[in-house]
């Protein structure tokens, strides 16, 4: 289950939603073991220069060495870009959780999980 953060100065016109179903898609595309990805977007009213920080954090795994990540990484930045139509200082960050990093779905009987 990947997590995806997109921080950005809120000038951008950007449609984050089209942004996290492409990240999603290319993620699985490259490791169909990845799952859904619980994406968040956080517009920032106070900056200086327009920005997007994407940071992008999943599990370690064996397959998941520099090479897969490398070319992860070129891939969802060729694709993002494409999503934003003005010039913006961009930052791409994958991350891998460490040893102790617990996730897991928490269901309540008679609940779905909503996805919006």
């Amino acid at each position: 289950m990947p997590h995806v953060e997109i921080k950005y100065s809120d000038n951008l016109k950007i449609n984050t939603k089209e942004v996290f179903d492409v990240i999603e898609q290319i993620i699985n595309n490259k490791d169909a073991s990845a799952g859904v990805c619980k994406s968040r977007a956080y517009p920032s009213l106070e900056y200086k220069h327009s920005h997007i920080l994407i940071t992008i954090s999943l599990l370690t795994k064996p397959h998941r060495n520099k090479e897969f990540t490398l070319a992860l990484s070129t891939e969802l930045e060729a694709s993002i870009k494409k999503h934003l139509k003005q010039s913006v200082y961009f930052s791409l960050n994958i991350e891998y959780s460490q040893a102790y990093y617990t996730t897991n779905v928490h269901l309540v009987d008679g609940d779905i999980l909503a996805e919006t």
